[in-house]
């Protein structure tokens, strides 16, 4: 009898201890879950990363540093060809089909050739697409606004390609050069320009994008067609 009462006397004690390192690991679960966590942010990357998460629109998808692309959209800038800037600030939408087949480019170039693709320009709406027309209202370099960019139905991207590093891969002018040398069909360039360009479009063209004889970086969606939309999003 004396042995049952202390085994239940352990039994007891056992059972409060347990209890109360429940209670004490409940209780810092909680003060964790109500903690805000600083973390600096490594402006070296990149400064204008937005942390909070945006739901694009229905048949709409975004690319992002998140899923491995370089993003740096010129017209949030003024480093672009008008030296204005456009959009109020960078986004890159695209129709869900035209992101899902550069999401796929994407992991061909990253896996065989350990490359990744830099975004210049996506989706414009059609209030940016009359912005950039007021800055330069030149048919030569902007699409009138009547007419509407293949941009504006979000299904046209400029880009280039960068090695590991993120260096761009030579393609013999800056994006929106405006002269012969930014031509696909000008040669008289250096050999590993043209196997540059030769290799983007090839890798385009291989996941259903077409590009334009005057701009090395313009590329448009060919396996479906898309209205004209105006929606702009939202700056934070």
């Amino acid at each position: 009898m004396k042995n049952f009462f202390q085994f239940l006397l352990l039994l007891i004690f056992a059972s409060l201890q347990f209890w109360a390192c429940k209670v004490d690991n409940d209780k810092a679960l909680e003060n964790l879950e109500n903690t805000t966590v600083l973390v600096e942010e490594d402006t070296a990357v990149n400064n204008k990363i937005s942390k909070s998460p945006y739901e694009a629109p229905k048949g709409w998808s975004e690319l992002s540093v998140e899923n491995g692309f370089i993003i740096d959209i010129k017209y949030a800038t003024e480093d672009n060809f008008t030296k204005k800037q456009i959009y109020d600030c960078p986004k890159c939408l695209l129709r869900s089909d035209v992101a899902e087949a550069l999401q796929l480019l994407q992991a061909h170039l990253k896996a065989n050739f350990n490359l990744r693709i830099k975004m210049f320009d996506c989706y414009r709406p059609a209030p940016y697409q009359q912005r950039l027309w007021d800055a330069v209202p030149n048919a030569s370099y902007v699409t009138p606004p009547a007419k509407g960019s293949m941009h504006s139905r979000g299904m046209a991207v400029d880009l280039t390609l960068v090695d590991s590093l993120g260096n761009e891969l030579d393609m013999g002018t800056e994006y929106d050069y405006f002269g012969k040398e930014a031509h696909i069909d000008h040669k008289d360039l250096p050999e590993q320009v043209l196997a540059n360009r030769q290799f983007l479009q090839e890798k385009m063209k291989a996941y259903g994008f077409e590009g334009i004889r005057t701009e090395w970086w313009h590329f448009a969606f060919t396996k479906r067609y898309f209205n004209l939309e105006k929606f702009v999003w939202p700056c934070e």
